[in-house]
């Protein structure tokens, strides 16, 4: 069984290096530590956007499930406008409501019957779904760039760990002048490990930014074909000259 302890002997009095993981944070010099602790700050918060990502994504998309079921389950854009406004709101009901809410003030005082009016209308709907899908998406998105800045920096961060900790290897050697093991061992496993903790730190967040991006890609193609069809039902109630009353599907 390798033990965790290093025994240094210099001039016949033994020094004992603990080499477990606390041992050689706490042994590290400021520098490295100062390295360790903001690699370890930037792995949990990390961790923490990544789970909250996760099941943000996992419960967004099962609502825009439920309420897709609802839309083209044969209900009146108007009734069900008037039930989701008591829902829990999310993204993809809030793109329905804003397209409604410039749906209903277009055709508040009747339904336009000049061409150009409809597509003006029309447009107004589209654009407000779109600005509300620009601003959801933001939200949606934030912490994300976090996680890219941890993914690209931290093996880079752990790097300068590792020179500092080399460079004091280096200062031991030249001071105890002793170019053994015992002697240069210690500081280089400080140095590693800021270099390990710095792949600990990058690995997750690499994957887990790859990952959900393109969950939310996908989500934000979700709603973008949502708006598309939201669309396309809107402008056959205007070519028939019907206010949505009637079901989007039979």
């Amino acid at each position: 069984m390798a033990s965790d302890v290093l025994v240094e002997d210099i001039g016949g009095a033994g020094m004992v290096h603990d080499m477990s993981a606390w041992g050689l944070f706490m042994q590290a010099d400021m520098v490295i530590k100062f390295v360790m602790l903001i690699l370890i700050f930037a792995s949990i918060w990390s961790w923490a956007i990544i789970v909250k990502k996760r099941s943000m994504l996992s419960t967004l998309n099962r609502r825009a499930n439920r309420f897709e079921d609802s839309f083209w389950s044969g209900e009146p854009l108007d009734k069900l406008y008037d039930r989701v406004k008591k829902s829990k709101e999310d993204p993809m009901l809030r793109t329905f409501m804003a397209g409604m809410d410039e749906w209903r003030a277009g055709v508040a005082g009747g339904m336009p019957a000049r061409q150009n009016l409809q597509a003006s209308l029309m447009q107004r709907v589209e654009r407000s779904m779109q600005v509300v899908i620009g601003r959801e998406m933001n939200i949606l998105e934030s912490g994300m760039t976090f996680l890219a800045s941890v993914a690209s920096s931290a093996p880079f961060i752990g790097l300068f760990g590792t020179v500092w900790g080399i460079m004091h290897s280096f200062s031991e050697i030249a001071a105890t002048n002793n170019t053994s093991l015992a002697v240069v061992a210690p500081g280089i496993a400080e140095a590693l490990f800021a270099t390990a903790i710095g792949l600990v730190a990058a690995i997750p967040a690499a994957i887990a930014y790859n990952v959900l991006s393109g969950g939310l890609n996908r989500y934000a193609d979700r709603m973008e074909a949502f708006t598309d069809e939201f669309a396309a039902i809107l402008s056959r109630h205007l070519d028939s000259q019907e206010i949505p009353q009637v079901k989007t599907k039979g």
